[in-house]
């Protein structure tokens, strides 16, 4: 790209948005970096310093710092907002999406370093929120999952009872059975799918059985190349792995690496009761908000919009954090959300409708 000979007062506008940009940007990295030790600290503290290169590059063609200068962008000012306060992987998560927004692709006074630079940024950005991700997965999956099954089934469920014209009082008694039968049955579930899938992965992840053969078996004729092959190496790849490792158990070193074992998954699938319980809780969380005018009181119409307005604000929110949690954008997981749950209980007050005015 080549940039203008002569810039305007616009441009000149234009860079120190971007001078004010940067430097939040920075400043969320920092702040983030406070909080991490380790590798990521490292890695947050490269972005910032990349950032402050980029804060440079505007300085210097506005010639020094201004006298004013505008706000950061509203999304940046957030961001920094949150990383002081909550955890990273919300934060990593809505930075990800900021930084395949640069603009630098199309500005010309940038320069192509900076444009690439924001691109590897995306991607670092989004490594760094993948690794939270993985660490949540397990245990988000079952609280997402079992706060909307709560919110959807039981707000169906008092939905349909509620269009039948039955007492006040059934609807209530109805929801809080839907609550305690649908949260125990979540809690059970969970546990006994991570549990299984779990075992399932132990049975399937090699152990210490063989290791004790390693220096027994033929250096050029040996079955240790097979294991590697199982595991998706080459023949070639397989055989130099087992040479090195039996050559290593024969002189009584170790290789880099333990001689069978891959790193396991069980990280991903998370605990059993940690999800058990996360679904029961998050289900009887999302079941009860459908319920709450009931509790209060309310009957007839004014519950039925009640809980409509209470459950569609809690699904939205839920969606936009899973939206903003998978890097995707959060209105729109919000408003999926939002369907899906009305549709399903509009589907069953429309049944409980007809089969209480047959009744009657």
């Amino acid at each position: 790209m080549s940039a203008p000979a002569q810039p305007t007062a616009r441009d000149r506008r234009r860079w120190s948005q971007y001078l004010v940009d940067e430097r939040a940007e920075a400043r969320v990295y920092r702040e983030l970096a406070a909080r991490k030790d380790g590798e990521e600290r490292e890695i947050l503290t490269a972005l910032a310093d990349a950032e402050g290169r980029h804060e440079a590059h505007w300085l210097r063609l506005l010639g020094g710092e201004p006298e004013r200068l505008p706000r950061p962008h509203t999304g940046t000012v957030l961001l920094g907002w949150m990383a002081r306060r909550f955890g990273s992987i919300f934060v990593l998560a809505l930075a990800q999406n900021a930084e395949a927004r640069s603009p630098y692709d199309d500005e010309p006074f940038a320069t192509a370093t900076m444009a690439a630079d924001e691109k590897i940024h995306h991607e670092v950005v989004r490594g760094l929120a993948a690794r939270g991700r993985r660490r949540l997965s397990g245990t988000f999956r079952a609280a997402v999952f079992g706060a909307n099954d709560g919110l959807v089934s039981n707000l169906a469920l008092v939905m349909g009872i509620g269009a039948t014209g039955v007492a006040p009082q059934f609807v209530l008694f109805s929801g809080i059975a839907g609550l305690l039968a649908g949260a125990l049955s979540m809690g059970a579930g969970e546990f006994v799918s991570v549990r299984s899938q779990r075992e399932l992965l132990a049975a399937t992840e090699p152990n210490d059985y063989a290791d004790a053969s390693l220096p027994h078996l033929d250096l050029d004729a040996n079955e240790l190349a097979l294991v590697y092959r199982t595991r998706g190496m080459s023949e070639d790849e397989a055989l130099a792995r087992a040479r090195l490792v039996v050559t290593a158990a024969q002189e009584g070193t170790a290789p880099h690496g333990a001689p069978l074992d891959p790193p396991s998954d069980h990280e991903l699938v998370g605990g059993a009761w940690n999800a058990a319980i996360s679904s029961f809780l998050f289900f009887a969380s999302g079941a009860i908000i459908p319920v709450l005018p009931w509790i209060f009181g309310l009957s007839g119409f004014a519950a039925v919009a009640t809980a409509l307005v209470l459950v569609g604000i809690a699904l939205m929110a839920t969606g936009a954090m899973v939206g903003l949690l998978s890097g995707g954008p959060p209105l729109r997981r919000a408003l999926r959300q939002l369907a899906i749950g009305f549709g399903a209980a509009a589907v069953t007050y429309v049944l409980g409708w007809i089969f209480g005015v047959s009744v009657g």
